[in-house]
């Protein structure tokens, strides 16, 4: 039996285990078995010298990238968005390689990419899938674009995402885990744990950890476990647009809205509510303005420098100059990220917030 094939039986074995607290303990084990058995896979893969990734040049203050099923807009949501130009035909697989687009929004510069088309079976390969989710990797955000008539594609999509080792609309588990020498696992928590300890160990056991202190600060279910373990998982924020509304009814539209409260209904066709897809993405970069002022001079409102997180002082001299971070004196700031204007800042892990005015002050 070779390792797909038993990846494929233990997942048959989960299948027909009924969850609870008696086979918690069993199925624990199998996904890490599961984990384990991928991952040697992958590291076989890699050993031969196989690359499955895009080479992409990333510009301006983040990259979001669009990602969907073959002829469901993406060129044309690219093109009504920015700059770009992006062949659009009304047939399959018309995207041959990475075409970039630069989204200008509220000062900030975003790069947008579109991809060729995934299909069920991508992150095993399927349709080029491998090379269009590596370059999903390599983005800060990923727009889901979903056909109004294919809403079934939305479950594929995060599926073959979630294969490929991303992990979207997900903060990252606060889990530290350290080995040791001797002493066997040493679980410390700051929450209420839910998975048994015994788990944990048994879990951490098919990851050959047999020492280890391990600190759990977050809410962590099995999988979260796992993939804190292998340590290889890339966390986006992820906006879901549902495109071609212009062909539905405005009675199916409302229904399917229902169905997806958190989702951006547009058409591309008609760059009907595209001013909303743009103010979506820059929320969920989770952007912050800070306008820069000169000792003695007055704060240039004009152009702010745009923060992605974390969003503190120390970031922020880390943007301006890599230098800036051993050159720190104190800050003196303007907003709602003091008490009162003028606050002279003596901590370069100071939190800053939207439109916050800075004046830095180095030795």
């Amino acid at each position: 039996m070779n390792k797909q094939e038993r990846i494929k039986e233990l997942e048959a074995e989960i299948n027909k285990t009924q969850y609870n607290k008696a086979t918690q303990h069993h199925i624990g084990l199998i996904k890490a078995r599961i984990a384990k058995i991928k991952e040697e896979v992958e590291t076989a893969k890699k050993g031969k010298g196989k690359s499955d990734g895009y080479v992409i040049r990333k510009s301006g203050d983040a990259t979001v990238v669009l990602v969907g099923f073959p002829s469901v807009g993406k060129s044309t949501l690219l093109n009504s968005l920015t700059n770009a130009e992006s062949k659009v035909a009304a047939y399959e697989f018309t995207t041959l390689t990475v075409i970039p687009g630069s989204l200008e929004y509220n000062h900030a510069k975003i790069q947008i990419l579109d991809v060729p088309g995934i299909v069920q079976g991508a992150a095993d390969g399927t349709g080029r899938g491998k090379e269009v989710l590596s370059a999903v990797r390599s983005a800060d955000m990923v727009i889901i674009l979903l056909d109004i008539n294919q809403l079934h594609h939305y479950k594929i999509i995060l599926e073959e995402v979630h294969k490929s080792g991303l992990r979207v609309n997900q903060e990252k588990p606060d889990v530290t885990i350290k080995k040791t020498s001797k002493g066997g696992v040493c679980i410390s928590a700051t929450v209420p744990l839910t998975i048994p300890k015994e788990t944990i160990v048994g879990i951490l056991g098919e990851f050959k950890l047999m020492n280890a202190d391990i600190l759990i600060r977050s809410p962590l279910s099995m999988e979260q476990l796992i993939d804190s373990i292998e340590g290889n998982k890339k966390y986006l924020p992820a906006l879901l647009v549902i495109n071609k509304i212009d062909m539905v009814s405005a009675q199916r539209l409302s229904e399917i809205k229902k169905q997806f409260p958190d989702a951006v209904f547009i058409s591309a066709d008609r760059r009907d509510n595209l001013e909303m897809v743009k103010q979506k993405i820059f929320e969920k970069l989770t952007f912050i303005r800070i306008f820069l002022k000169q000792p003695g001079k007055e704060a240039d409102m004009k152009e702010p420098l745009i923060l992605k997180r974390p969003h503190d002082l120390r970031h922020l001299c880390l943007k301006l100059h890599k230098d800036f971070v051993t050159k720190f004196r104190f800050a003196r700031m303007w907003g709602t990220c003091v008490k009162y204007g003028g606050q002279k800042i003596t901590k370069i892990d100071h939190p800053l917030s939207d439109e916050c005015i800075v004046e830095l002050h180095t030795r």
